[in-house]
This record gives structure tokens, C-alpha cells and sequence, in this order.
């Protein structure tokens, strides 16, 4: 056997074998080597966060800290005006609102939707609130009123009596704080005017104490 010819196959072998070896070492050159994590406290010209604001996401409205007002839709009226395209509608409401310590005003808003209606409504009874006589959660004495047709009796009632009364004359009496209070009403339902029926005789009321100073006089304080 020619050994010239046994050297040959060996030298393609070795050549063959360092080809991969060679190829290695270029593939990590072509990476380019990696920079420092940006820190995040860094925020370039607008400079660091400053503190998270309180009450929960951003565009939050913050908690009002002024009294809460209770709101009652006492009725909700829909009129339809019949016109060549159809029928339009439009709706008022009569809305109470009061703060349940004494304070109470109704209102009366008209508009083309529900919502809106009762939007006015709340606006012009918040502005019309005032104050009547409230003790120990029930009135100071038995009145009658009227209003238009409407014809109202309150009745003090003594303490876990509740409120016998209507859900139109209701609404005022709980908006005003008053929990103990027997209520009749003698004429006409209608909503508005029982409602201003029973307003007139929550201001027209008067304290003991009123009465006698305005008699000139002062209270008996009782022997013990």
C-alpha cells in the first residue's frame, strides 16, 4: 500500500474538524456588549414623582365634607303635546331635599328627560331650604294647614311611634329629621299642594320658649 496515498484522507479530516472550532470565537464578537439598567428614579428634565394623591384613581374628585342632603322624588309627572311628526313629551318632577337636622326645601324642575327634570329639581329645592322646628324628633304641637286643596293635621307622637302619614307628606317630615308624627290628609292628593300644605305647617310652627319671650315672659323651671 503507497502511504501517499494513506496521508491524504487524513489531512481532510483534521480540516474538517477545526472549521467549527474557527467559526465560534466570530459569532461572539458580532454581540455588542450590554448597558447599565436605566434607573427609573431618573426622569430626565421632569424631574422625580412627587407623592401619590389620596382617594384612589387619578381624576377623582375629592370627599366633599359638607353635610349630607337627603333627596326624595316625591312625583314624577309626563305630559305628551301631540304635534304633526308624532308626540313630544316632557316630564317635571317634585323633589324634597333636606339635611335631617331641621333644615328642609322643595323644588320643581321641568325638562324634556327623566334625569334632567329631577336635576332642576334637586338644584331648586337645595336653594329654597329653610328651617323649621324639630323636638325630640317629632313637632312641638298639633297644627292643621291648607294649601289650594290640600288639607294637612300633624300630630306629635311619642318616641317609636314612627311616621303615620303618607308618602308625599312622608318625604318631608323625614327630610326635616322628624321620626315620631301622626299625619292626616283631608282634602286633595295632589302632590304639590299636599306637599306645600305640609311645608306651611312645618314653619308656621312655634317652640314654648318662642311663645313666652315673645310674651315678654320666661319659662317656670319645675321643683325638683
Amino acid at each position: 500500500m503507497n502511504p501517499e496515498e494513506n496521508n491524504t484522507p487524513v489531512e481532510e479530516a483534521t480540516e474538517t474538524v477545526q472549521a467549527p472550532v474557527e467559526t465560534a470565537p466570530e459569532a461572539t464578537e458580532q454581540q455588542a456588549p450590554r448597558g447599565p439598567r436605566r434607573d427609573r428614579g431618573d426622569r430626565g428634565d421632569r424631574g422625580p414623582r412627587g407623592p401619590r394623591r389620596e382617594g384612589g384613581r387619578r381624576g377623582d374628585a375629592p370627599a366633599d365634607d359638607g353635610p349630607q342632603l337627603m333627596e326624595k322624588v316625591v312625583y314624577v309627572n309626563r305630559c305628551a303635546k301631540v304635534v304633526k311628526g308624532g308626540r313630544r313629551f316632557s316630564f317635571s318632577a317634585l323633589i324634597v331635599v333636606g339635611d335631617q337636622k331641621g333644615k328642609v326645601g322643595y323644588g320643581f324642575g321641568k325638562a324634556n328627560e327623566v334625569s334632567d327634570a329631577i336635576r332642576k329639581g334637586t338644584d331648586a329645592a337645595k336653594r329654597a331650604m329653610k328651617s323649621v322646628v324639630v323636638v325630640n324628633e317629632t313637632l312641638p304641637h298639633e297644627i292643621y294647614s291648607e294649601f289650594g286643596g290640600a288639607k294637612i293635621v300633624l300630630k306629635p307622637a311619642a318616641s317609636g311611634t314612627g311616621l303615620v302619614a303618607s308618602n308625599k307628606v312622608r318625604a318631608v317630615l323625614e327630610a326635616a329629621g322628624v321620626n315620631n308624627v301622626i299625619a292626616k290628609s283631608l282634602g286633595s292628593s295632589n302632590a304639590a299642594n299636599v306637599v306645600k300644605a305640609t311645608m306651611q305647617a312645618m314653619l308656621s310652627m312655634r317652640t314654648a320658649d318662642t311663645i313666652l319671650s315673645a310674651r315678654g315672659k320666661k319659662k317656670k323651671e319645675s321643683a325638683i
